[in-house]
């Protein structure tokens, strides 16, 4: 068995179909189904059960999934080692970030760019589930993201390079300011003033903890907030307060990547809670050395204006 037919196999079992895998290897069914026969053949096991519609994975199919993904996880490894040894630092880093983190990658972006004009980007951007299964399939090699990192990876098959910490913030429609307080104080909010307010949280099937931040900050102050909309996207939220409709409790740092002109932002005075950020990549994984250059700027001087800006 070569590496070329354990493609085949990973393409019929993400598919569950020959023919759509067909397609997706750019071949011809029959040659395809042969392959397949020869592979459980030399195996002396069954990879599929045939189903009308499509194809399921035996107990042995599963084992060899998860093996040849591990075995050509590290072919693909081993020649991205060997080729930046004779060509030195380029290629594709992909990263994955969550929205509310996003404000982070300009300038990191913009200094590997300088050092090494042959680094070209691909950024997705997606929820902790999403991110997480891209991640445990390599199709993204780094994951910038608010913490803990919800999803099904293990927290022991990862690695994390903290940040520093958010603090949170109020954001409200603009035309909601209150009147700044007396004595020339800097302008802020109370938590049983922000408790009149409609908020809006964010909130995912997958992804709770900053809703569950906020509301147990409210009620550590005796409180209950006023939540009127939970909404799955911090882009939703943005454009919802830029309309009136609430407001919101959020890590500082996201404002950096919505510079509406019709919200503004107050500190909360009697609060003080974090939300930690952190960059993610599998510890069985050999990074390659644009994403080590790539962490590097956050464990080096030069990220001290990023530390100053959170």
């Amino acid at each position: 068995m070569d590496f070329k037919q354990l493609k085949y196999f990973l393409a019929i079992a993400e598919e569950k179909q020959i023919t759509r895998a067909a397609k997706l290897l750019h071949m011809e069914q029959p040659p395809l189904s042969r392959q397949l026969m020869l592979m459980e053949e030399e195996l002396g096991a069954k990879l599929f059960e045939r189903g009308r519609k499509q194809l399921t994975l035996t107990a042995a199919g599963e084992l060899l999934r998860s093996k040849a993904e591990s075995l050509l996880a590290q072919l693909d490894e081993t020649m991205l080692e060997v080729r930046e040894l004779e060509e030195g630092v380029r290629g594709t880093l992909s990263i994955g970030a969550v929205v509310s983190c996003v404000s982070i990658l300009p300038k990191p972006i913009r200094q590997l760019r300088a050092a090494y004009p042959q680094i070209t980007f691909k950024i997705t951007e997606g929820d902790h589930f999403l991110l997480g299964e891209m991640l445990a399939k390599r199709a993204i090699e780094l994951v910038v993201s608010r913490l803990p990192f919800e999803t099904g990876i293990l927290p022991s098959k990862l690695s994390t390079l903290p940040l520093p910490s958010d603090p949170y913030v109020t954001v409200f429609p603009s035309s909601w300011v209150p009147r700044p307080r007396a004595g020339g104080e800097e302008q802020s909010i109370g938590m049983r003033e922000l408790a009149e307010y409609p908020l809006l949280t964010l909130k995912t099937d997958n992804t709770i903890r900053m809703h569950e931040q906020v509301v147990n900050e409210f009620r550590r102050h005796g409180l209950e907030p006023n939540i009127i909309c939970e909404c799955s996207s911090v882009t939703v939220i943005m454009s919802l307060i830029a309309s009136g409709i609430g407001a919101t409790v959020f890590p500082k740092s996201i404002l950096n990547s919505f510079p509406y002109g019709d919200v503004t932002m107050l500190p909360i005075r009697d609060a003080n809670f974090q939300s930690d950020i952190g960059i993610l990549w599998l510890k069985d994984h050999r990074l390659s050395k644009r994403a080590q250059h790539f962490l590097d700027y956050f464990q080096s001087d030069g990220a001290q204006t990023f530390r100053k800006n959170v």
